[in-house]
């Protein structure tokens, strides 16, 4: 036995462990990326490092054994900037997107790519999963949203954007799915004032993590200027009504005819734990409810929308006129986080945003790569006219000509985890003009993006272990070393036994099953879970 300490805790560990190993043994996480259970170390990313207490100097963890007296320390300033370094380096060659340009352009973050798969495949009602864990009145924005997502779409370098928002629409007005509360019910009310887009999605994103939610407008009816101001051959009465009532099957309660004067106000900030404006009016008719507001709007912080007031928060309209109905319902979906957070006590810190690899604008190259994952179909006219909206045909066909911009691993990737967790700069250590994409996509269910790969050998290993006739291998030399499949073998070849344990193992994107996405959903407690979705 070997007797260390860590973190000055002594442990007694087995001859032949390594440092990594007696760390995770006493419960103590340390970062890696090129380390595999079933394997021996290959010390290539550097991201194990540790610091022996006793010298000061850093040494990585997976390759050095434990000894009797050691004193090792896994995390302090100068280990975590050493790490970051190491993460940095590796993202200096690091070429892929971690979320499509559609998904980032959509001020409501809907899993764009996501949603075209599943149309794609037939399975409607999941798509309707996707687009509603983002926007609450898919329907109605599939009709009226400008689409900005269109405007960043990779596909418009080839010929034309995908059509988004008729997608969106398709499967807000085809798929079925239930309205109905999975998080176990809470103790907390909250006011929502104001039914137009803002407050509908607030109200319906608060209701969905097991809140009660009273939603208050003085209409009659819910909707606000969805309903008033635009045209019936647009977005039908039908369609917004049915959306609504939708949103108000998950429990929320509705009092039209109701409007709030300041006295109300003051009582509603005491009898609710909570309270949203979302009146759609701009600052001037806010003034009477005493929050700060300039002559724009009513001031909040930018990442929470909390007002000035503790309990009381303001998105859509209230902080600026904008006629963007997507960014008043995307707001709606980000404020009921804040909302969760106030009310468990914790730092309003807003919906997280992780990490995210962009490598900037597909060049001529590239787009033969890129069509190998797609059709090379002209945008899809809906048969009918763009009123008529989409034909199940039409959906999937249109849905096909996604390029899957978008990286497979987006939920469980550990360079991307790490990268946000040490806060790395992609860019810090950028000498030259990026590597082109490349896509070896002749396996039946997996796609091989090298320009992904931080060459950790993981994959080269396990093909090696399990006796692939081919499998991988290192190409090249120094700084042109890539991994590959040898002797110009298809990746079909390459991997015939080892495929799923290969890319369950790769610590990026780069290897990946083809139809693997997820989506978020609230648990019983209310926090966020993935549901996954395989073909």
């Amino acid at each position: 036995m070997r007797i260390l300490k860590i973190n000055n805790t002594e442990i007694q560990v087995e001859e032949g462990t390594s440092v990594m190993q007696a760390a995770q043994m006493s419960g103590i996480h340390v970062p890696n990326l090129c380390w595999h259970d079933e394997l021996d170390h290959f010390t290539s990313c550097m991201l194990c490092l540790v610091k022996d207490q006793k010298t000061g100097k850093l040494f990585p963890s997976c390759s050095v054994q434990a000894t009797d007296g050691m004193e090792i320390v896994t995390d302090d300033d100068e280990i975590h900037e050493a790490r970051k370094t190491a993460l940095e380096l590796l993202l200096s060659e690091h070429v892929g997107d971690c979320e499509a340009p559609c998904h980032i352009a959509c001020p409501a973050h809907m899993n764009i790519p996501l949603m075209n798969r599943l149309i794609a495949a037939g399975k409607f009602d999941q798509a309707l999963e996707v687009v509603r864990h983002d926007i609450a009145l898919p329907s109605v924005l599939g009709r009226i949203c400008p689409a900005p997502c269109e405007g960043a779409c990779h596909r418009k370098s080839l010929d034309e954007p995908v059509s988004v928002c008729l997608l969106k629409r398709f499967v807000g007005d085809s798929g079925q799915m239930a309205a109905k509360v999975s998080a176990q019910p809470t103790k907390w009310n909250i006011a929502v004032i104001g039914a137009g887009p803002a407050g509908l999605a607030a109200a319906y994103h608060i209701r969905l993590r097991g809140i009660h939610v009273t939603l208050f407008d003085q209409a009659a009816q819910p909707g606000g200027m969805l309903r008033t101001a635009i045209a019936e051959e647009v977005l039908p009465q039908h369609v917004l009504d049915d959306e609504i009532e939708f949103i108000l099957k998950t429990g929320v309660k509705f009092l039209g005819g109701k409007s709030i004067d300041p006295e109300e106000f003051a009582t509603m900030q005491k009898s609710y734990d909570a309270v949203v404006v979302a009146t759609g009016t701009g600052a001037g008719e806010q003034q009477p409810f005493g929050l700060k507001a300039t002559p724009k709007g009513i001031l909040v912080d930018r990442n929470s929308y909390q007002t000035d007031v503790e309990n009381v928060f303001a998105i859509g309209n209230a902080l600026r006129s904008s006629r963007l109905a997507v960014r008043s319902v995307g707001q709606g979906k980000e404020v009921a986080f804040s909302i969760w957070q106030y009310l468990n006590g914790k730092t309003l810190t807003g919906e997280p945003r992780m990490f995210n690899s962009r490598f900037g604008k597909l060049v001529s190259d590239e787009y033969s790569e890129y069509l190998k994952e797609s059709v090379p179909a002209k945008r899809i006219v809906p048969g009918g006219g763009g009123r008529e909206g989409f034909s199940a045909d039409e959906a999937i066909a249109e849905a096909k000509r996604c390029l899957h911009c978008d990286c497979r691993a987006i939920d469980n990737c550990k360079l991307r985890v790490y990268a946000d967790e040490y806060e790395a700069d992609q860019k810090r250590f950028k000498t030259s003009d990026r590597r082109k994409m490349t896509k070896l996509n002749t396996h039946s269910f997996l796609i091989y993006e090298p320009q992904k790969c931080i060459k950790c050998g993981i994959c080269v290993r396990l093909t090696e272990k399990y006796g692939e006739r081919f499998g991988f291998t290192y190409i090249g030399r120094g700084f042109d070393v890539v991994v590959g499949v040898p002797f110009h073998e298809e990746l079909s070849n390459a991997l015939t036994e080892t495929a799923i344990r290969v890319a369950k193992s790769c610590p990026t994107g780069a290897i990946e099953l083809k139809e693997n996405g997820s989506i978020g959903n609230v648990n019983a407690d209310g926090e966020e879970t993935r549901t996954k979705y395989e073909s």
